[in-house]
């Protein structure tokens, strides 16, 4: 097994427990981590035989568009499952940081899900 990683991709969706905060879409970073077989990939050198993480990377980017969330932590869960759905990893981590707190560099919430398992939020 190898882990496809894109790190702190930065998008702008509505999440926040007031409907103030989410009144505007706010930037959020996310760091996205797949477990994947590349045997097949390293034999090729086909996009075909891996996950593409630039799809990925589009689909995030436009996950937000005519959504909104309270809590990150539902967002991450949302996330993890589309990703486990759309792209099949045997696994995906997806963690997300919020700059809502001025006091705090960020805060963030991180999950991790397996093929087969749904999130316990």
């Amino acid at each position: 097994m190898a882990k496809i990683s894109i790190v702190d991709l930065e998008v702008f969706y509505r999440v926040g427990v007031p409907a103030a905060e989410r009144a505007q879409p706010q930037r959020l970073l996310l760091t996205i981590e797949m477990e994947t077989d590349i045997a097949a990939a390293a034999q090729s050198d086909a996009i075909a035989d891996t996950i593409d993480y630039f799809a990925v990377t589009q689909r995030l980017l436009n996950y937000g568009v005519g959504r909104e969330w309270q809590l990150i932590e539902k967002l991450a869960a949302d996330m993890a499952t589309t990703l486990l759905h759309e792209f099949r990893p045997a696994a995906v981590s997806v963690a997300v940081k919020k700059f809502i707190l001025p006091e705090t560099r960020h805060v963030s919430v991180s999950l991790t899900l397996s093929r087969g398992e749904t999130p316990n939020c």
